[in-house]
């Protein structure tokens, strides 16, 4: 059986929390129907509910597998944040591969991700808009997505200062005056700081 594999990655651009990357396998020909969702689109079209509902719907579904990996704000700043969403790519990949050793695959990445720092395998290849044009990428869009959602309404509640269960990180205006207010936490990524 043929596979297709999908690599999207969210929190490039945050200020704060992990970068995350999540991989998503399915065989090649599986379609993807569930009237009650609508159409599969990437996670930035869809709603905080609709990314919900579509999260569980692929993580009870038999056909599609899922990994998820994270780097965290320390080791952005040592290595940079491209390197280190290719680095969570690399990991999130060689996780699901591990788990469920697939040879026979094509592999899809969002444009700007490759498989680690050295030239990507023969059948990977980064596609510019591929959580639009992929469905596998579109479903590895919405796992980090709400995966990475998840984590910051989790460190809300650790620096609820920040208001990170509603800015996710990013640089909002609320946010940047409470940087100001209260200093940045651990969670925040110094370099990125410098630049807002």
């Amino acid at each position: 059986m043929k596979f297709i594999i999908g690599i999207d990655e969210v929190g490039r651009g945050s200020l704060a929390g992990p970068v995350t990357v999540a991989v998503a396998c399915m065989p090649w020909n599986l379609k993807i129907i569930n009237r009650s969702l609508g159409k599969l689109r990437d996670s930035k079209k869809l709603t905080a509910k609709q990314r919900e509902r579509w999260f569980n719907f692929f993580k009870n579904h038999n056909g599609i597998n899922c990994a998820l990996a994270r780097v965290f704000p320390r080791q952005i700043e040592k290595i940079n944040i491209s390197q280190a969403a290719n680095l969570a790519a690399l990991r999130a990949y060689k996780k699901l591969n591990f788990k469920l050793k697939i040879s026979n695959a094509k592999i899809f990445l969002d444009g700007g991700l490759f498989l680690g720092r050295g030239e990507q395998p023969k059948n990977a290849k980064t596609v510019i808009r591929g959580d639009e044009k992929i469905r596998a990428v579109s479903i590895a869009s919405i796992i980090a997505k709400v995966s990475r959602d998840r984590a910051m309404v989790r460190l809300a509640r650790v620096y609820p200062q920040y208001g990170f269960d509603v800015n996710k990180g990013y640089g909002t205006r609320k946010h940047l005056k409470a940087i100001k207010k209260h200093g940045p936490s651990k969670v925040h990524r110094l370099t990125f700081l410098r630049f807002s």
